[in-house]
């Protein structure tokens, strides 16, 4: 199980990476990779992950510093974090950044 302490450490000592698809995703929702950090660091891990064959994962939610949310998806790669997506949540899938809404 992924914590967030480690998530933060990760973040602070920079031992972290986008997948491909992570930082394809990061562009296309405009964010820039100093919000997604700043996400990180003030995030809250709402749902865990079992492995699914890539090892085990979690959605972490947070907010830039100006305030706009942000969803990480990330996981464990060798000693290091990996952020598998992100993007900003927004109806109808999500009610919330912390609530899941219609399918």
């Amino acid at each position: 199980m992924l914590s967030l302490d480690w998530i933060k450490q990760c973040v602070d000592l920079q031992r972290y990476r986008y997948s491909r698809h992570g930082d394809r995703e990061r562009q296309n929702d405009g964010l820039s990779l100093a919000e997604v950090e700043q996400a990180l660091g003030s995030g809250r891990i709402i749902e865990q992950y079992g492995d699914t064959g890539r090892g085990e994962s979690c959605l972490l939610a947070g907010f830039t510093d100006g305030g706009k949310p942000v969803h990480v998806v990330c996981g464990r790669m060798n000693d290091g974090l990996v952020v598998i997506t992100v993007y900003i949540p927004m109806p109808p899938k999500f009610k919330n950044p912390y609530e899941r809404g219609a399918a």
